[in-house]
């Protein structure tokens, strides 16, 4: 290629800047931005890797993640707060939420507690409801007693972010 031609070609080239981190990932509704924080997440990880393998890693948390989805939103009581929400975005950030408190590799990109609750009317009745579901999908993964009531110890405090925003 002549030394014009490539001349051409670079002043044709499209400009790529930085663009700031994305707030919605492919497949989601775009979102505003946010000043995105693993402490967003609401809870301090773990730490070693304990958790995380009693978890079942990250497939193990995946598919722990898409059953309490996919029962929340089907769910009589629940249901309804879910319904209108993007689905695709509530299992990436609770996956990651999950992920990142169980200390198995992941960072947290969605909102904090309360910003993300904002406006739902979450009542402790829902928040009770939730939980039964979350044991029921770790049960259904073969997390044992022991490793669920760690992890609901890590969820609980945040039921001042979420109730009643």
């Amino acid at each position: 290629m002549s030394f014009w031609l490539s001349l051409l070609l670079l002043q044709a080239a499209p400009v790529v800047t930085p663009s700031a981190p994305p707030f919605a990932m492919p497949g989601e509704d775009a979102v505003d931005p946010y000043s995105m924080d693993d402490a967003n997440a609401g809870a301090e990880p773990f730490t070693g890797d304990g958790m995380a393998k009693a978890f079942g890693g990250q497939d193990g948390i995946r598919h722990i993640v898409d059953r309490l989805i996919n029962l929340s939103y089907d769910d009589p009581v629940i249901g309804e707060i879910f319904k209108g929400h993007d689905e695709v975005r509530v299992k990436r950030t609770i996956f990651e939420q999950f992920c990142h408190i169980l200390n198995a590799g992941c960072a947290y990109s969605g909102r904090n507690m309360v910003s993300s609750h904002k406006d739902l009317g979450v009542q402790r009745k829902d928040m009770n409801r939730l939980v039964e579901l979350l044991q029921k999908a770790m049960r259904e993964q073969g997390v044992g007693f022991q490793a669920q009531n760690r992890f609901l110890s890590k969820l609980a405090p945040m039921h001042h972010d979420i109730v009643g925003q």
